[in-house]
């Protein structure tokens, strides 16, 4: 994204069930903000339930960006969402209000602070000779092997997300280095081309822990399951929407007859070690500032420590 509409911008990062978009909402209201999305499996239409997209009655009181962009068959890159990010700032600016990014997907977040690096263009023998290996020994194993290979790229990619799996190994095997050397490790930006604000909300592991298991049971309440069963028939769900937390674990379900109360549990303990390696990434990330929280703040009390962090476009 052009630097000078970056620095226009506002991020609000954080692992999942932080607080974060709730305490957007509020900041939305103090700075006459709407919010973009910052989230890869946002992007796909019908894919809300297991999302924790934003009511209707949330997104009428403050509008939202980056959401439903394409169908759950499709592939996205983040290429293609930062084209849609640069073009939702330029329509949030256009109207005179804040560009406010919120989410936890660090991939995302990184592009856009620092572009996309580069990266080779893919080779389809060496693509299908990976995807026959996740094919055979399952995401997660060949994840362990890209951990042991490159570290810092396999903190932000899920451990059953095989096409990002396969991508960075594919470029480790073309290149000899790793994925992440591809990309800027360090912050290329001088301090006058980065956001107005980018901070990541850090609550204690256990309040997390206990976030992440209240939002799982409160996904199967609305109806998780019946969403997923709807979608991997019409319209069917893609490589990459089948990779997705709460998606894959209930088609082992629906498609691989595991009975249901195990593949909760699974979710439950998948999102928390995804919710480690989010706090992980963002640590790393030195252009986004944590802010400490006890966990027993309300959205009010996180949007006004968000609000009192000094802004390089505050008045």
């Amino acid at each position: 994204m052009p630097p000078e509409l970056l620095r226009r911008c506002r991020i609000l990062a954080g692992p999942t069930a932080c607080g974060k978009s709730a305490a957007a909402m509020r900041l939305a209201e103090r700075w006459d903000a709407e919010v973009l999305s910052l989230d890869s499996m946002a992007v796909f239409r019908g894919m809300d339930v297991g999302v924790a997209k934003p009511t209707a009655a949330e997104r009428a009181a403050v509008p939202h960006h980056l959401l439903d962009l394409a169908e759950p068959t499709e592939t996205f890159s983040v290429a293609r969402y930062l084209e849609h990010a640069e073009a939702a700032v330029r329509e949030v600016l256009s109207r005179g209000k804040v560009p406010l990014f919120v989410g936890g997907t660090g991939f995302y977040l990184r592009s856009l602070l620092r572009g996309l690096g580069d990266v080779p263009p893919g080779d389809p023998a060496v693509r299908g000779e990976l995807e026959a290996e996740v094919a055979a020994r399952g995401p997660e194993a060949v994840h362990a092997d890209l951990a042991a290979l490159d570290p810092a790229a396999a903190t932000g990619i899920y451990t059953t997300d095989a096409r990002r799996i396969v991508r960075a190994l594919e470029v480790i095997r073309l290149t000899g280095q790793r994925f992440s050397a591809s990309r800027p490790l360090d912050d290329p930006r001088p301090p006058a081309d980065r956001p107005a604000l980018c901070l990541w909300l850090d609550p204690p592991r256990a309040v997390r822990w206990d976030r992440i298991h209240r939002r799982v049971d409160q996904m199967l309440a609305e109806g998780l399951v019946e969403e997923v069963d709807r979608l991997r028939t019409d319209p069917g769900l893609g490589t990459t929407a089948r990779q997705g937390l709460g998606y894959k674990e209930i088609l082992d379900h629906l498609e691989g007859g595991e009975p249901l109360a195990e593949c909760v549990e699974r979710l439950k303990t998948r999102t928390r070690q995804f919710s480690k390696r989010q706090c992980t990434f963002f640590r790393g990330l030195p252009e986004c500032l944590r802010v400490p929280l006890s966990g027993d703040e309300d959205a009010g009390m996180v949007a006004a420590l968000v609000d009192a962090f000094p802004r390089s476009d505050a008045a």
